[in-house]
């Protein structure tokens, strides 16, 4: 049995499909993913506003935390008590950059199960019926790349991974100007943003669809909240 997240998923989904059919024909279901993409990112907009405020605070405090390091490097457990008074006393979480990812991965669980089911609440997925270009929606590269690679649905996948691509880039370049130049693990840490790629070739068409708008409104969303703050 489905939860119960998934059902009403479902029904919002086909809802929104079938309304937008007389003006989106072929690519209302793709049309209706997104729109659930971006309510689901609305509701969890008051999260980036706060994890906007908290890098701000985090880089108002960084001259002063470095001192601590430089302090108390030495004794790990005296570093670990003098940070945590310090965000305490200052109201900003080390965490708050985190919680829009976290919270996000309830909505992307339930569009990923949403096309890999094929009954939901007793009844046949009709969602799965709905292609991009022959590319079924429930179907992964792999499952597409047998009828070959220049075919339409192929090219589909092909498409969606290179606009994941696109977006990941300028995510990636703005991670690596926020590292720093000696950081271990550097050239690693800034080729994260590419890992929404690497997943899209194994996920239903329809979750690669949720992770290319989920990240496009991140990308918006970093660029609009965590403008840096004009000079007096």
């Amino acid at each position: 049995m489905l939860d119960v997240p998934v059902i009403l998923a479902y029904d919002l989904v086909l809802a929104l499909t079938r309304a937008l059919e007389p003006v989106a024909a072929g690519g209302a279901a793709v049309l209706a993913i997104a729109l659930f993409t971006m309510a689901a990112r609305t509701l969890l907009l008051p999260l980036g506003v706060a994890a906007a405020r908290g890098e701000r605070a985090r880089a108002r405090l960084a001259p002063r935390v470095g001192e601590l390091h430089r302090r108390h490097g030495k004794d790990p457990e005296r570093l670990r008590r003098e940070l945590a008074a310090l965000h305490q006393a200052e109201g900003v979480s080390p965490a708050a950059g985190c919680l829009p990812a976290l919270a996000q991965a309830p909505f992307f669980y339930v569009m990923y199960r949403l096309f890999t089911s094929a009954v939901v609440d007793g009844h046949q997925n009709v969602l799965l019926a709905h292609t991009v270009f022959g590319a079924p929606l429930g179907q992964n590269f792999a499952g597409v790349l047998a009828g070959g690679l220049f075919t339409a649905p192929s090219l589909a996948f092909v498409g969606l991974l290179v606009l994941l691509a696109a977006v990941a880039w300028p995510a990636s370049r703005r991670m690596d100007a926020a590292l720093a130049p000696d950081l271990p693990g550097r050239r690693v840490l800034r080729l994260m943003p590419f890992g929404t790629v690497a997943m899209a070739l194994f996920l239903p068409l329809a979750a690669g669809v949720y992770l290319l708008v989920t990240t496009t409104w991140t990308l918006t969303e970093r660029a609009v909240l965590h403008r840096p703050a004009p000079s007096a």
